[in-house]
């Protein structure tokens, strides 16, 4: 909203200095015509905003959530433990394998 605004700010401008005789290009002002968003533009957005999730998806986040809250998050990821899948192939606890000991990459 904020930038249709500044959009028609400068049309009106320029149709004015073309209106006047004056060169459209000439004396261009770099300053913005609408320099910060305001309470009213986001009325303005909220009065024709659509909501774009279903209630269905509402209830499988909230049952997610619900989830996650009763697990405490930790079923579904933990960090290895040392010495756990995280030594790599040659046991120096190089997680890329043997790839991660090649040294210089364009030797």
């Amino acid at each position: 909203l904020a930038i249709k605004q500044s959009i028609a700010i400068d049309i009106e401008k320029t149709k004015a200095r073309e209106a006047a005789g004056e060169d459209a290009m000439e004396d261009v002002d770099d300053e913005d015509p609408v320099p910060e968003l305001t309470k009213a533009h986001f009325e303005e957005a909220m009065a024709s905003a659509r909501r774009s999730v279903t209630d269905v998806e509402i209830r499988r986040y909230e049952a997610f959530a619900q989830q996650m809250k009763n697990t405490g998050g930790s079923s579904f990821f933990r960090f290895p433990e040392a010495g756990e899948n995280g030594t790599g192939a040659n046991g120096g606890g190089n997680q890329f394998g043997e790839a991660g000991g090649d040294g210089d990459l364009y030797e």
